[in-house]
């Protein structure tokens, strides 16, 4: 009987290694039943989110930083001229762990967006979730941070 139990256990810890390193989605389908599966959920699913895998594992955030990123993401516009303000809201965020997307204003299109956005071209700009803020002020950026659900530091 103790023959059976190593390879029993081997073939355990090798499927449970292979389950974890899959891609696994939670959504909630149109009954309002919560599914969690190894496929992508179909189109008419609510709430769809990846709750596993490479790509989250990678992931080293912590799990607020990574809850505030996903509902409220943090986009900050500049442009290449834009220093010294641009580079401090850079640091503010960098010192606070938060992951942001740099969208530098560069051409007409850019210029329209962010005219569209906060009403004319002025950076930088900080966009948290569907807030914004013109212009760099610490107090207010980290305001809106902590609004957010954001950290108040770094990893």
């Amino acid at each position: 009987m103790r023959r059976l139990r190593l390879p029993f256990l081997a073939a355990s810890l090798l499927l449970t290694g292979v389950a974890a390193d899959a891609q696994t989605y939670r959504w909630t389908d149109a009954n309002g039943r919560t599914v969690l599966s190894d496929t992508p959920p179909p189109g008419q699913a609510r709430q769809a989110a990846r709750v596993g895998g490479k790509a989250q594992a990678a992931d080293n955030l912590p799990f607020a930083t990574r809850q505030a990123a996903a509902n409220f993401p943090v986009t900050l516009y500049t442009t290449q001229d834009c220093d010294p303000e641009c580079q401090s809201a850079r640091d503010l965020l960098k010192a606070r762990g938060i992951p942001f997307h740099e969208k530098r204003i560069e051409n007409a299109a850019d210029q329209a967006a962010l005219t569209a956005l906060i009403g004319d071209v002025f950076v930088p700009s900080l966009q948290v979730g569907r807030q914004h803020q013109r212009g760099f002020n610490a107090s207010l950026y980290e305001q809106m941070l902590d609004l957010a659900g954001y950290p108040k530091s770094g990893k």
